[in-house]
């Protein structure tokens, strides 16, 4: 596997490395040890997948507090997304700075979001599906979120939303305390 840092600390782009022959390929597509060599989360108690009927549905920004802070390794199955890492940590040189990566079926890339980024995505294919791995266990009273279309972040989403949760149109605007 390859790791491409992004402008993010800390965030990284996978890439697979495919090995072919005439049967099509084979790629790893996770290595608990070339993880920890980079001083990355490698345990990943829980695995979600998010299921999409609509081009433009968008989800986020979501994240959880401390003491459940989790990372993440996200992977598009079916489809394609825009997937965004937002920094949130109030310490970090990027700190209100976001990263979008658009992850697919077809280029099989992977965006591994560490604790301190909140993390959303938008569907750029209908029925399209993500799957992925969290350091922590989902915990309603730890999980939160910050408005996509907050102005003290700019995210640039590509399209239109076409669909998008109450919990996630109603977050309050940013503030330093909502990250804590």
């Amino acid at each position: 596997m390859q790791f491409i840092p992004t402008k993010i600390n800390g965030v990284y782009l996978l890439e697979i490395e495919r090995k072919e022959d005439a049967r099509g390929f084979f790629a790893r597509i996770f290595s608990r040890d070339e993880m920890l060599e980079r001083g990355l989360v490698a345990e990943f108690p829980q695995h979600n997948i998010g299921y999409n009927e609509l081009k433009g549905t968008l989800r986020g920004m979501h994240f959880q507090r401390a003491p459940h802070a989790e990372t993440k390794l996200v992977r598009c199955t079916s489809g394609s997304v825009v997937d965004v890492a937002l920094d949130i940590r109030p310490s970090s040189p990027t700190f209100k700075q976001w990263v979008a990566v658009e992850l697919s079926a077809h280029n099989r890339r992977m965006l591994y979001i560490p604790e301190g980024c909140a993390h959303g995505y938008q569907t750029l294919e209908d029925a399209t599906e993500l799957s992925y791995l969290t350091s922590q266990f989902y915990m309603p009273q730890s999980a939160t979120g910050l408005r996509h279309d907050d102005p003290a972040f700019a995210i640039e989403w590509p399209l239109a939303v076409s669909r998008i949760s109450d919990a996630d149109r109603k977050w309050a605007d940013f503030s330093p305390e909502a990250t804590r």
